[in-house]
């Protein structure tokens, strides 16, 4: 498969499987608290890579160590809890159109540490999605609700640590296999941090095998194998395949699936957020119209 191809079908994929992440964060807070969804969800995709990441240790690249740390707890571990704390005040739609921000995060990132050249349409669509941001913000909840600008910061939070991971990646650790790439992050790097984070918790004192948990522990783990780590492989090809604006834009057609599926779970929208989703959107398709204004 050439490529060009290649790259589409991840893309399409990928959006289906992360824009669907967010309601399964919002079923799994009916049975754990959203520290104990972050932990759980790296905790879970730790396991199950742990074969791959043992079989291919002497492949581990001391030599970019710090790269893979900053990539590992941008990218995979400290949005795995902004997201569900988020989540506690805003709805699981909000979540999926804030995280479509993470083109201009690229953009921002890649001109400020990757020294990527940034041009003035890109400025210009920034601005137009960030407008878009303020109206979500501002806009309520969709059912009368009232200003909700914490957890909107915490989810542009979670956003940047996406951007930051995604060029970390591209530009310092494309030589690793996307399958073992995610192996190292989440079986070497992320699995100590996230059993002390569930200790910390208090979910090992506390757990046990009821209804409860285990249906929640399902939510989790539908979340951990596909929105985490078959969504990172997936991710690190589709950045190998392509550019990091490419990569990101993912997150255009997120919010669509987002949508859809909180408007099935019952959610709403305000008119004003409505707008301004309408106005993020316009802003990325701004930006997005030459596919290669970024250049190393």
């Amino acid at each position: 498969m050439n490529a060009d191809k290649e790259k589409w079908i991840l893309l399409i994929i990928l959006s289906i499987i992360w824009g669907s992440s967010f309601i399964l964060i919002k079923k799994s807070l009916e049975h754990f608290n959203p520290y104990q969804v972050g932990a759980l969800r790296v905790l879970i995709a730790g396991i199950i890579l742990m074969p791959i990441a043992i079989s291919k240790y002497k492949l581990f690249p001391k030599k970019h160590l710090k790269w893979l740390l900053l990539a590992a707890f941008t990218g995979n571990f400290i949005p795995m809890f902004l997201f569900p704390i988020a989540e506690t005040e805003v709805s699981s739609s909000i979540a999926g159109i804030i995280n479509s921000m993470m083109p201009i995060f690229v953009i921002i990132v890649g001109a400020l540490i990757w020294k990527f050249e940034t041009t003035k349409q890109q400025i210009v669509g920034t601005l137009i999605s960030f407008t878009g941001v303020c109206l979500l913000a501002f806009g309520g909840d969709g059912e009368g609700g009232k200003l909700k600008l914490i957890p909107i910061l915490l989810l542009l939070l979670a956003t940047f640590c996406y951007a930051l991971s995604t060029t970390t990646v591209k530009s310092k650790l494309m030589e690793i296999s996307s399958t073992v790439l995610s192996a190292f992050v989440f079986s070497f790097v992320l699995f100590f941090p996230s059993v002390i984070a569930l200790t910390f918790t208090g979910f090992f004192s506390t757990f046990t095998f009821n209804e409860d948990n285990l249906t929640g522990l399902m939510f989790v783990s539908l979340l951990s194998v596909f929105g985490t780590g078959l969504a990172m492989m997936m991710n690190y090809r589709l950045l190998k395949v392509s550019t990091p604006l490419f990569a990101s834009t993912v997150t255009l057609l997120m919010p669509i699936v987002a949508i859809i599926w909180g408007f099935l779970d019952g959610e709403k929208l305000s008119i004003i957020q409505f707008a301004g989703t309408a106005i993020i959107i316009a802003g990325l398709i701004f930006l997005r119209a030459k596919p290669n204004v970024i250049k190393k």
